[in-house]
């Protein structure tokens, strides 16, 4: 795909994401009242993982254009930098996070949606910004894969990250039912410690596997066109 199309579909995304946070940061939900925020949701978290990685991929494009036709040797590792920058969030936490949003929650939903998201959110979140924050993030970043090569980290570099950034979260998670004494989210209330443990666990699990599936697929999509 040529590069204009494709910055004009980046900026097309990056918007989209912006719009999205802010139209849910507008809705007047008890939940972002409380110890946490918004902060304390994987959902948002992703949310603001794309649009950054979004707008990164927005500002490389600026700097691309900007940087052609020049000589300049400073400018050009600059970019690299950039490019750099880009593919390593795209890896370690655009794809894996937001394909595991995606699909846990449609996953649950589907089984019984009040241990993921309760009938009264329909109440604050309409239908159009519920997609926006669990659907339409997994075919944004499947274009984004198909429409540009990104150059993996090496595997155990790139899985650490992932690791980092689960165990992390899951950290945060039981920090809240710490302080508050209340789970983050509904289907936590109905697990014994025991069972908690093995679904964290393999939350994780699943995750470095978004990674690894990652991976395969970029390289599968760009070693074929060459």
């Amino acid at each position: 795909m040529a590069l204009v199309p494709c910055q004009v579909l980046r900026a097309a995304i990056l918007l989209s994401y912006c719009s999205i946070l802010c139209n849910y940061k507008a809705i007047d939900m008890p939940a972002h009242q409380t110890y946490g925020g918004s902060w304390k949701f994987l959902t948002f978290i992703d949310l603001v993982i794309q649009a950054v990685f979004f707008g990164i991929c927005v500002l490389t494009d600026l700097s691309s254009l900007l940087t052609k036709g020049n000589d300049s040797q400073e400018q050009e590792r600059q970019l690299k930098k950039l490019i750099s920058l880009r593919d390593w969030v795209m890896a370690v936490l655009a794809f894996p996070v937001g394909v595991f949003v995606v699909t846990m929650f449609w996953s649950i939903y589907i089984y019984d949606r009040e241990l993921v998201y309760p009938k009264v959110l329909d109440n604050f979140i309409p239908a159009w910004l519920n997609h926006g924050m669990h659907t339409t993030v997994l075919p944004f970043v499947l274009i984004e894969m198909r429409t540009t090569h990104h150059q993996y980290p090496s595997r155990s570099c790139g899985l650490a990250a992932v690791c980092t950034f689960a165990v992390g979260y899951i950290l945060w998670v039981c920090w809240i039912h710490h302080v508050t004494g209340v789970w983050v989210y509904p289907l936590l209330e109905h697990l014994s410690p025991g069972v908690k443990i093995i679904f964290f666990a393999a939350a994780a699990i699943v995750i470095n596997i978004l990674y690894l599936v990652g991976e395969v697929l970029n390289n599968y999509i760009w070693d074929t066109q060459k």
